[in-house]
């Protein structure tokens, strides 16, 4: 009930012409933002800090826009993943699996529509999630330390295998491959670089940004060029956009297990300090995967495919406000940017924040769930002009793709070494297309690296270097034993379904030789 009377108190806060205006604005440059290829939240709140202090804000109206603009990201990043098959950002590459086949049958509107209600479903609920259970849930989050983390992200990248390609051993290269790009730059323990040969570029380590409008955005405009004239894609004559625009209710209904799934996943990987919207839409995929996908349809445009992913990378955008607000540490790279952004307001997050800042709090809460309304409202009428773009020829829509790409990456770093390196991950990700070697790994392996190997150094350092302290706990082994199944599951599975399709072909071969 006092959480209840807060929230009341909030939207007295939250509901003034200003802050309801800077909301709206917020949601729709938000979208913006995360539709553009590679930019992503964090890059768009931190574009928008400027104009907070510029405009004079106080602390309130200061954080409902920036939140908003948090909000709107999340939202946007599926528009030109379903449409183009490029994430907007890292989370909404998971999205790119189901949503861009789908609309490569016709149903761009349908895929845009279920991403757009599971969207606001995800983020409503983990903002009711924020209301009532950020105690509970950041006291589950303090008991993981770097043991559990690397077990942890172990389990994602075990999991790879039956996530985007039907070779698991592509999957595993591909994830290497990933791991391998994320090592390169200056050893955060050590000081020492590594893998850099000499290029001051390279101490920073590959930017992420870089990483991903090279593999997706820059590699689909090569084959693009690789066979022009002969390539189906937006705009060709095979692709029709159908004249349903909302997904039929028995759609709804079918998804409605997947979104409520991936909402409850995302949103505890998003308190889970540092892990973030991406391994929350990752798991989520993941877990949806192996639930229901009893006739091997994801990865071909299943629904459930994009009601996942994307219900659960909007629960973890609400989910990593959680320990950032009531701990004082960010569960996201965007929180990253929040708490500085607090911290600049001379508010300091943390335990006594709800008492000490009880406005702050409690206004930009309520404003969440009025953003997320308006994100709800603002997109879903908006869904028939998104899929027009589908039906702009090609040979248009791929120059725009490069200009769009190399504008982003040079407006938010400023490098031509940046663009050199977009131009060579685009030559791997066409690469890597030809051999049929799925992508997203790669990326997924460049965006976990860090983290797993800073999390394996920091408990080799605590257990003074003891392996076994990698299973030290109950959590620990849980998620170890996760990862052996979810590991050599497929590799079983797949020899059972190989034996007796190669029965069958035999012997059909000897019943009729011609």
């Amino acid at each position: 009930m006092e959480a209840l009377s807060s929230l009341a108190d909030g939207f007295s806060v939250a509901f003034t012409l200003q802050n309801l205006f800077l909301a709206f604005v917020g949601c729709f440059l938000g979208t913006i933002i995360g539709a553009l290829p590679g930019l992503g939240p964090s890059n768009g709140v931190a574009i928008l800090i400027p104009l907070a202090f510029t405009l004079g804000l106080p602390a309130t109206p200061a954080i409902i826009l920036l939140t908003s603009v948090y909000y709107g990201a999340m939202y946007g990043g599926r528009i030109s993943s379903i449409l183009l098959n490029i994430p907007g950002d890292e989370p909404a590459m998971m999205t790119t699996l189901d949503g861009y086949p789908m609309a490569m049958k016709g149903h761009a509107g349908e895929a845009l529509a279920i991403s757009g209600i599971a969207s606001f479903i995800g983020s409503f609920v983990a903002t009711w999630g924020l209301v009532f259970l950020a105690p509970v849930l950041v006291a589950i989050a303090l008991l993981f330390g770097p043991a559990e983390y690397f077990a942890l992200y172990v389990l994602a990248f075990a999991t790879l295998g039956g996530l985007s390609a039907k070779n698991q051993a592509k999957s595993a290269l591909a994830a290497a491959i990933g791991l391998g790009i994320a090592m390169i730059g200056v050893d955060g323990q050590t000081g020492v670089p590594r893998f850099s040969f000499g290029e001051v570029h390279l101490y920073d380590g590959i930017d992420f940004l870089v990483a991903i409008v090279g593999l997706f955005a820059v590699s689909e405009v090569f084959l693009f060029l690789e066979h022009r004239g002969e390539r189906s894609g937006p705009g060709e004559d095979k692709v029709k956009i159908t004249g349903r625009i909302m997904p039929p209710v028995s759609m709804l209904k079918d998804t409605a297990g997947a979104t409520g799934r991936g909402t409850m996943i995302g949103f505890v990987a998003g308190v889970l300090p540092g892990a973030g919207a991406s391994l929350g839409s990752f798991l989520a995929y993941a877990f949806e995967k192996k639930w229901s996908d009893k006739d091997k349809s994801f990865g071909t445009g299943n629904p459930k495919g994009i009601a996942a992913p994307e219900a659960g990378n909007n629960a973890s955008a609400g989910g990593a406000l959680v320990p950032m607000l009531a701990l004082g540490v960010p569960g996201s790279g965007t929180t990253a940017v929040l708490l500085a952004m607090l911290l600049a307001l001379n508010i300091t997050p943390g335990p006594l924040l709800f008492t000490q800042n009880a406005d702050v709090v409690w206004g930009l809460i309520a404003a969440l769930f009025i953003g997320n309304v308006m994100l709800l409202i603002m997109n879903l009428p908006l869904i028939a002009l998104f899929a027009r773009v589908l039906l702009i020829p090609v040979r248009y829509l791929m120059p725009a793709v490069a200009m769009i790409s190399f504008v982003s990456v040079y407006g938010i770093s400023g490098s031509t070494f940046d663009i050199t390196m977009v131009v060579l991950f685009g030559v791997l990700g066409w690469f890597l297309r030809k051999i049929e070697v799925p992508t997203v790994p790669v990326v997924l392996g460049i965006l976990l690296g860090n983290a797993m190997e800073v999390n394996l150094r920091r408990e080799m350092t605590i257990s003074n270097g003891d392996l076994w302290a990698l299973i030290d706990s109950p959590i620990s082994i849980v998620l170890w034993l996760l990862a052996i199944g979810g590991f050599v599951f497929p590799i079983v599975m797949g020899q059972i379904r190989k034996k007796p399709a190669g029965i069958s072909a035999t012997e059909k071969e000897m019943a009729d030789p011609d």
